[in-house]
């Protein structure tokens, strides 16, 4: 009898876990996208920067796949991040999606976003941390808590700043100073000291006395710990403003990154030559954050406290999986991290995203899931915004026909080695555009009629042009031709066909 009993009981929890593993597996998938703001693909030790320390983003890079080279697409603003947030929300390549943006509220524009396409399929939708969509985020998002702007109220902003410039009578470095708020335009020597990141009453990311990136891993958590007791599956949008300027971050992460360690960029240069022919001048808000010229002491300045806050946003990050892998969901959760583009620091005598060099345009790119191979490495050109699409299809739900990118997921898990894109296509207002194709870099600069040619797999820094030697000459044209077909398929306003003609 005892026996039997036993058998019985072996019998219904045998039947318990099959069951469980099977609504698992008929459950849709949770999806979890963690999104940073300034961060560039080579901000990774994992992915080999020896100087920075990144634990949680390394054990991302050995856990799941990371796409090499996303790319995005551009921006009609020099605020790059609203531009990426845009194309990411709507599914739509960069000039449509300036258009789209400006009818978020009409033709039920907000009902084809990211989070109400999943909604729709019965998910779970929330959001926190930085929005910088001109869509109202509770919109979008069923659970909304600390939106944040594209950055810190007391900090400028790109139109603030060029307003402020275009007052002054002439620009010159006597007045540009003068309107420079704390922050700005430093360190100028070793005994510069206006401005520190671990300074609370400087504002910015410690307003409300606790770090913004401490803020955001707490209200995922909380997130968590509600919906690990649902049944239906989330969506959570975890949006950081770090590692953006104001780049501020306890002491600790400050510590970390002493100034003799660290080096300056190979193609560091005290000024970039066509910078203000690109709209790359004193007024534009990210370059007006250190003095011109650069110095090598300015920018390992700068590059200590932006490593500073990746580390410090690695560390919330790291809380945030541990409290994943608790709720019992990591089983059926698919993590995307990326950052809406990249940053200069330094590079190219720049600092900001304002430009389609790779350092720029180039985020990291990681999906970790339950059939997503581990430590894999790919180096298939794709956009980041594909990233929407392929959440869509591990979600079960067809791609609607308005959304323009591509799921990457056959890629992930191996099923494909092509990418989707026969090239890629890059836009900075009408100043600048960009192909990148068959490992070729075409960079043209309309305003001065200036063309630049790199070959990335042998320079992958673009310090070699080669539009001017007659062994490329073809290939420039080629690539020129394959630009201009783009622009039309994009709906591109810029006209570059008579700077062809002439070449």
């Amino acid at each position: 009898m005892i026996n039997k009993f036993y058998i019985v009981l072996v019998f219904i929890v045998f039947c318990s876990c099959l069951s469980t593993k099977e609504e698992t597996k008929n459950t849709p998938p949770n999806i979890v996208f963690i999104f940073t703001d300034d961060q560039t693909y080579s901000s990774i030790h994992a992915l080999g920067n020896n100087e920075i320390i990144t634990p949680t983003l390394d054990k991302l890079v050995h856990e799941g796949t990371t796409f090499t080279h996303a790319y995005n697409m551009g921006s009609w603003s020099g605020a790059v991040c609203a531009a990426s947030r845009a194309m990411m929300i709507s599914g739509r390549y960069v000039w449509r999606a300036n258009a789209f943006r400006q009818n978020w509220i009409k033709n039920d524009s907000i009902d084809k976003t990211w989070g109400k396409i999943l909604e729709k399929h019965g998910y779970d939708t929330y959001m926190t941390g930085k929005w910088h969509v001109d869509a109202p985020a509770d919109k979008v998002f069923e659970n909304v808590v600390h939106i944040r702007p594209g950055m810190p109220s007391d900090a400028w902003d790109h139109e603030t700043m060029v307003a402020k410039f275009d007052a002054l009578p002439e620009i010159n470095n006597a007045n540009s100073e003068a309107i420079m708020p704390n922050g700005y335009n430093r360190p100028k020597s070793k005994d510069d000291h206006s401005w520190s990141p671990t300074d609370m009453s400087k504002g910015g990311f410690w307003e409300g006395g606790k770090h913004w990136s401490e803020v955001l891993k707490d209200d995922a958590i909380n997130f968590i710990d509600q919906a690990k007791t649902k049944a239906e599956p989330f969506f959570m949008y975890l949006a950081f403003n770090a590692p953006h300027d104001p780049r501020q971050a306890p002491q600790k992460y400050i510590d970390m990154y002493p100034l003799e360690n660290l080096t300056v960029p190979k193609s560091y240069v005290p000024e970039y030559p066509f910078r203000h022919d690109i709209a790359n001048g004193n007024d534009l808000r990210d370059e007006a954050l250190a003095p011109f010229p650069r110095t090598e002491f300015a920018i390992k300045v700068h590059k200590q406290e932006y490593y500073a806050s990746i580390s410090h946003v690695d560390a919330q990050i790291g809380l945030i999986l541990e409290a994943l892998e608790q709720s019992g969901k990591m089983d059926n959760t698919y993590i995307f991290l990326s950052a809406d583009h990249g940053l200069a620091m330094g590079r190219h005598g720049l600092l900001g995203k304002q430009s389609l060099f790779d350092h720029s345009m180039r985020p990291p790119m990681i999906l970790l899931g339950p059939d997503i191979p581990k430590n894999k490495k790919i180096n298939a050109d794709v956009y980041l915004q594909d990233i929407m699409a392929t959440s869509l299809e591990l979600a079960g739900i067809e791609k609607p026909k308005y959304v323009e990118f591509n799921s990457f997921l056959k890629l992930a898990k191996g099923e494909s080695q092509e990418s989707s894109y026969d090239a890629i296509y890059g836009a900075y207002l009408n100043v600048q555009r960009m192909i990148r194709k068959d490992g070729y870099k075409l960079l043209i600069y309309p305003a001065i009629n200036k063309t630049l040619l790199f070959d990335m797999n042998n320079d992958p820094e673009e310090m070699h042009d080669l539009s001017e030697l007659p062994e490329h000459k073809e290939r420039l044209k080629s690539l020129f031709k394959d630009l201009l077909q783009l622009q039309k398929d994009m709906d591109d306003p810029l006209d570059l066909n008579q700077l062809f003609q002439n070449l």
